[in-house]
């Protein structure tokens, strides 16, 4: 089950009161660039790509919060909607190696839920969709992956398993590419002037 795209702007609206900062552009452009990249795919129904990657981050309503808590947090708060086509994508978007990310024993109850769930569940074509939209998407637009990856990497510094990730979007990229028949950089707008872009990266307040 889905909300329509009108809830999920409200959604977003609320969250942003709740918790201000860039990660609601982000998302409002991660939905822009599923539905731009699901429209060129057959078969793919756009504004499910554009509702789920709206509400991928969801769970950051709470507040600024490490992956695995907004990854649960956002999981709990869509199955409490009904909406559990949006539940499933907030679970997967950030395990891009699914269920390689868990070669070991998570010490917090939310992390264990997180592996249990991954491990019993498939990745679907909008799942990989919005794990490579939520690498094009940024609060001022879209740029390449490359240059994503480097401003995450600014952020919060090299993880175990980063390169790994890496290779699987850019296989995903190429998956859906085939499927476009172009790059899906041809789709997303003013990507080239985006990408030139270098701000620097954000750091949320000293309360």
């Amino acid at each position: 089950m889905l909300p329509t795209a009108q809830e999920a702007l409200q959604e977003l609206k609320v969250a942003e009161e709740l918790n201000p900062g860039p990660w609601v552009k982000h998302s409002i452009n991660t939905g822009n660039a599923a539905r731009f990249i699901a429209e060129k795919v057959p078969g793919m129904d756009s504004e499910k790509a554009y509702i789920v990657g709206l509400l991928h981050d969801i769970g950051r309503r709470a507040g600024i919060t490490d992956i695995p808590t907004h990854v649960y947090d956002g999981y709990k708060y869509c199955m409490e909607k009904g909406w559990d086509e949006v539940a499933k994508i907030c679970m997967t978007h950030s395990y891009l190696q699914m269920s390689d990310e868990f070669d070991y024993e998570p010490e917090t109850e939310h992390e264990k839920a997180i592996k249990a769930y991954i491990l019993s569940c498939e990745a679907d074509d909008y799942d990989r969709l919005i794990q490579l939209c939520d690498s094009l998407a940024v609060d001022y637009g879209f740029v390449i992956l490359e240059k994503r990856f480097v401003d995450v990497t600014r952020r919060y510094g090299i993880m175990e398993g980063y390169i790994k990730g890496w290779e699987i979007a850019f296989k995903i990229k190429e998956d859906f590419e085939a499927r476009m028949g172009c790059s899906i950089y041809d789709v997303l707008p003013d990507i080239g002037k985006t990408t030139l872009l270098t701000p620097k990266p954000w750091k949320p307040p000293v309360k």
